[in-house]
This record gives structure tokens, C-alpha cells and sequence, in this order.
């Protein structure tokens, strides 16, 4: 099936009563996806929405904003802003949701897809899958509580069986989700194993409100084919995002930067997290980032290592200056072994 994909992206998309101005989405992660990044991301553009990181539910209603490592954002990215939350008690879920809608986000997100033994062995993220009716209740709870649009990601589930994921897919829009977000890897699956597109078909078939692919766009045609092989409603893109942060404004507006962009977008990313945290913190994020920078470069082993054994951002700053000055020549694709 053709899809004119600039086209369908630019499409407004309703999601419980408010729009969204494109259908492209920045996947929710964990040390990656913070106000630092989201606002480098934001200078190219070419997204609708933007997931924040997960924030813990039960820190969410007493949470300091200016201090706090997660909660944090930019006053201008609220209105296109999800703000993921995970946590096992509904009760807990619901009030972290209200926090979540006073201070003005788009949405809230529940993480029903972390697979990391930390948040499952709390029964949180996707540890829930294994208990359906009780994540639903969940789903329910939050809805009761807040009005803002609701989402919901998950995972195919712990055993390989799409129709346990259309299971919940049903379950979560009945209990008053406006969207999902499915990532169609069992919980186990760290991504060694490719992710079976087919299931968010079968998910998309079986709800009415718009759902979201997430799991291997890496460029234009793989995000022109999960939309055509699925018929889903948009696309979140993770890793990727990270490790080439134009990559919505490359496959939503036609962007061609040239090779200096990583150069520019690597000196940046230090600035932005030297103004947003404390230097621990900066370098923490810093160090997780890098990993996924590295990879679009045949030899990024050696900067990683590099980066990695900065003691402060001020050295990481010199490294990447002193990388670049060589002019090396990216790869047309990043390695994948080194974003999992």
C-alpha cells in the first residue's frame, strides 16, 4: 500500500479530545529522554509528541519540579508534553495523574512496558502485564482522576502471544485509555530479537483508539512501512531519536543536515545538561547518551571510551572537540550493538 508518508505524519491527530499536530512521537526513556535532550530535540522539530521520562508515582505528588531528576521540563514543551509515570497501586497511579494534569501537561502515560528487574520486582511497569485485570484497574483509577488525554504503553506481554497483547489492548481502552503505545517484544526481550510488527496490527484492529508502533524505525522507509504492514495511528521512535536527534524533521519535513550536525548537536547536548542539572547528574545523563552518540561513527568504540571516562563535562566537551577536529566520516546507520 502506497502511503504519501510527509502527508499522513503531518496529519492532526485526536487523542482524547485534544490534537496532536503531527504523528511522529519521542518513545518515553529512562536517563535519555530528559528536559535536556527534549529541548535539543526541539530545535529540529518534525514531532507531535514528546514522552518524558518515568517518573515514580509515588514521589509524584510531593515532587519538587526545580530539584527533582525526573519531574522536570520546559514551560514550552507542556502542551505537547506526556508525562510518564509507573507505579503499582491505582490509588498511588490516580493521584500521581492529578499532579500530572495540574501542572499542565498534554497527557499522562502509563509504563506498562519496563522490563528492567528494578520496577518489576516492585510489580510495576511491565511486570503488571502478567496480572491483566489488575493493570487495567489501574488504567481505571487514572481515568477516574484526570481528564487530560491518557496513554498507555505496553509490551506484547511474558510469553510470545498476540493475542494476550490484544487482550490487554482491549482491556486498557475499555478501562478509559485514549491511546496506546505498544512495543510488540515480549518483557523478557531486551531487543535481541526483532520486534513482530504484525502484532500491532492485530492490536490496532481490535481497539478504536489510535495506536502508536514503537520498536525498529530507524529511517523513512521503516517508519513509511510499519505504517503501511500495521495501519497505526503514528510512530514512536526511541533509540534513534537519541542517537540522531533529527531523525523527526529528516522523515516528517525532508531535513538533510550535513555531516557537521554531529559535531554541533554533541556540543550542544553538553551545554544544555550543564544548565538543566548539577554536574553529577549532567555527567550521569551525559554518559548514557554518549553510548547512543557513539554508535554513528565504524569505530565509535574508541570515543565511548573516551566520553565514558570523563570525570566532568568540561573534559567530555574537550574529547568531543578533539574527536571532531579529525573530521571522521559518520556511518550511514548506526550500530546497533551499542544502542540496547
Amino acid at each position: 500500500m502506497y502511503i504519501d508518508l510527509r502527508q499522513f505524519l503531518h496529519q492532526p491527530l485526536t487523542v482524547g479530545g485534544r490534537r496532536i499536530r503531527g504523528r511522529l512521537a519521542l518513545a518515553p526513556m529512562t536517563y535519555l529522554g530528559h528536559v535536556a535532550f527534549r529541548e535539543l530535540l526541539s530545535g529540529f522539530g518534525g514531532y507531535g509528541l514528546l514522552f518524558s521520562e518515568m517518573c515514580s508515582a509515588k514521589r509524584l505528588p510531593r515532587e519538587n519540579a526545580a530539584a527533582s531528576a525526573f519531574f522536570r521540563w520546559r514551560p514550552q514543551e507542556l502542551p505537547h508534553l506526556v508525562c510518564q509515570i509507573f507505579g503499582a497501586d491505582p490509588d498511588v497511579m490516580a493521584a500521581a495523574a492529578v499532579r500530572v494534569a495540574q501542572e499542565g501537561f498534554f497527557g499522562v502515560d502509563i509504563n506498562l512496558g519496563c522490563s528492567v528487574s528494578a520496577i518489576c520486582r516492585q510489580n510495576c511497569g511491565a511486570a503488571l502485564l502478567r496480572q491483566p485485570a489488575h493493570a487495567a484497574a489501574i488504567v481505571a483509577a487514572v481515568r477516574r482522576a484526570v481528564s487530560i488525554p491518557l496513554f498507555v504503553k505496553f509490551r506484547t506481554g511474558w510469553q510470545d502471544d498476540p493475542a494476550a497483547a490484544v487482550d490487554l489492548a482491549r482491556r486498557f481502552e475499555d478501562a478509559g485509555a485514549d491511546a496506546l503505545t505498544f512495543h510488540p517484544r515480549v518483557a523478557p526481550d531486551r531487543r535481541a530479537r526483532p520486534p513482530k510488527w504484525d502484532y500491532i496490527r492485530q492490536v490496532k484492529a481490535a481497539v478504536t483508539i489510535p495506536v502508536f508502533g514503537n520498536g525498529n524505525v530507524f529511517d523513512a522507509e521503516d517508519c513509511r512501512r510499519m505504517i503501511a504492514t500495521t495501519g497505526c495511528d503514528g510512530v514512536a521512535i526511541g533509540r534513534m531519536a537519541i542517537a540522531r536527534p533529527w531523525i523527526f524533521a529528516q522523515i516528517a519535513d525532508g531535513l538533510r543536515p550535513g555531516p557537521e550536525v554531529f559535531a554541533r548537536v554533541a556540543l550542544e547536548m553538553v551545554r544544555l545538561l550543564e544548565h538543566h542539572y548539577d554536574p553529577v547528574r549532567a555527567l550521569r545523563r551525559f554518559k548514557r547518551w554518549a553510548q547512543y552518540f557513539s554508535a554513528n561513527y565504524p569505530f565509535g568504540h574508541t570515543l565511548y571510551t573516551r566520553l565514558i571516562n570523563v570525570d566532568r563535562l568540561a573534559a567530555a566537551a574537550g574529547c568531543l572537540r578533539e574527536f571532531f577536529a579529525g573530521d571522521p566520516a559518520p556511518a550511514a546507520r548506526p550500530n546497533m550493538n551499542f544502542m540496547r
